[in-house]
């Protein structure tokens, strides 16, 4: 028997652009959103709207000021540290996990997403290879046989790509991160684990990834 396709509620549609347009740069963070406008720019009431703030408030990607509104979510320099610091051990541990679980298939998956990214440095299109960036990291938790390790991840999963889209695009880092991209996958295809580990804390973490240089660059 076929299950039944049910069609996507205005509530979904609706977070769904909003958390696309968080992520992408879209929307800046800390901006302030409008309840009215974005009905109107959407063609949609105003409860579909409430609906998906509240939602998208619960993810973490719109904070509600009473008195003053609804804003997009904002890090400074320090948050920004301690997302770092989740990110490496909730990734390390994927790593680690995928290699002993599903070796063959992690290398598979990382090296397809590699050749992506090659195409899309080819042709210049910036904000794919940042989308194909969480792709990539989202293979080591696909692999890793432990949908808890995952769900601790999306926790946190939009707000490092949100990052990853706002500071991403500086060449110095663009040309760091393919660099040490296929240099995972390679050690990953060796079985190496202490060379994966090192690569990805190089990549990663906040005393040498290109991240939280750039974040705290001005301050």
């Amino acid at each position: 028997m076929n299950s039944i396709v049910r069609p996507k509620s205005l509530t979904e549609l609706v977070s769904e652009k909003l958390r696309d347009m968080i992520v992408s740069g879209e929307l800046e963070l800390g901006s302030q959103l409008s309840e009215v406008r974005i009905a109107k720019d959407f063609e949609v009431s105003r409860t579909p709207v409430r609906e998906a703030f509240n939602r998208l408030e619960m993810e973490g990607l719109l904070t509600v000021s009473p008195q003053k509104g609804t804003f997009v979510f904002s890090l400074s320099p320090h948050q920004i540290a301690m997302l770092c610091d989740a990110r490496v051990c909730l990734e390390r541990t994927a790593l680690i996990a995928a290699l002993e679980q599903n070796p063959d298939q992690l290398h598979k998956r990382l090296a397809a997403v590699v050749a992506e990214m090659t195409e899309a440095l080819g042709d210049d299109r910036v904000q794919h290879y940042l989308s194909l960036d969480a792709i990539y990291h989202q293979c080591l938790f696909d692999c890793s046989g432990n949908r808890f390790l995952d769900d601790a991840y999306q926790t946190i999963a939009k707000k490092m790509a949100a990052v990853r889209h706002r500071l991403g695009h500086h060449p110095d880092h663009l040309e760091k991160s393919y660099k040490e991209h296929c240099e995972i996958a390679d050690a990953v295809s060796r079985r190496d684990l202490d060379a994966s580990l090192a690569i990805l804390g190089r990549h990663i973490d906040r005393k040498q990834g290109s991240y939280w240089q750039l974040a705290t660059l001005d301050q």
